[in-house]
């Protein structure tokens, strides 16, 4: 079973990072995750749940969940971190893309991030923000460059969606697209 780290900050968007997990946990796939201080509380206020029962409702479907300041954490160190399938940040706030872009690891979401771009493990910054300034796009083409992919959460309509969950479920499948993940949950362009 592949492994992943899925970080969840202060961006709005919630609902992505819900619907990822939705749909990673019963393809099989060992999913940890960090959520910032400011990720559980936009959480709280978008989903109209509190952070703990989001906790406890994806830890009953294996999900680990590991505090935001833990700098002990086993996922701060390369060797265990290679051996996971990638790192996404989604919603990735314009500040976490800042720190990661600027090398700065103030919290456990920043180090994942710096240990994935040394190590060479695929890193997708699924960046919920508009309209971006010249520090932003700055700091996603730098990201790029280190090798992380620099994802601007932008859901296609040619698929026709009927609600948002449609949305983000298209915004879910294009990122295990790039993990090389079969997940086959949204619809592709001209596809049966």
């Amino acid at each position: 079973m592949p492994s992943l780290v899925l970080c969840i900050t202060g961006a709005s968007g919630s609902i992505y990072a819900q619907t990822f997990l939705e749909v990673a946990t019963p393809l099989g796939i060992n999913v940890d995750c960090i959520v910032s201080e400011r990720g559980q509380k936009v959480l709280e206020y978008e989903l109209d749940i509190p952070f703990n029962n989001f906790k406890e409702q994806f830890e009953k479907k294996g999900v680990k969940f590991h505090p935001p300041h833990d700098i002990f954490s086993p996922l701060a160190s390369g060797s265990i971190l290679n051996s996971y399938k990638g790192v996404v940040v989604l919603p990735c706030s314009v500040g976490t893309l800042g720190a990661v872009a600027s090398g700065i690891s103030s919290n456990l979401v920043h180090r994942v991030c710096d240990v994935a771009l040394k190590e060479r493990i695929p890193l997708v910054m699924a960046v919920r923000e508009m309209p971006l300034n010249a520090i932003h796009l700055e700091n996603m083409l730098k990201l790029q460059k280190m090798g992380a992919v620099a994802f601007v959460i932008s859901p296609a309509f040619y698929n026709k969606p009927k609600d948002i969950k449609d949305l983000a479920l298209f915004v879910a499948g294009k990122i295990f697209d790039l993990l090389g993940i079969k997940a086959e949950i949204y619809k592709r362009w001209k596809k049966d």
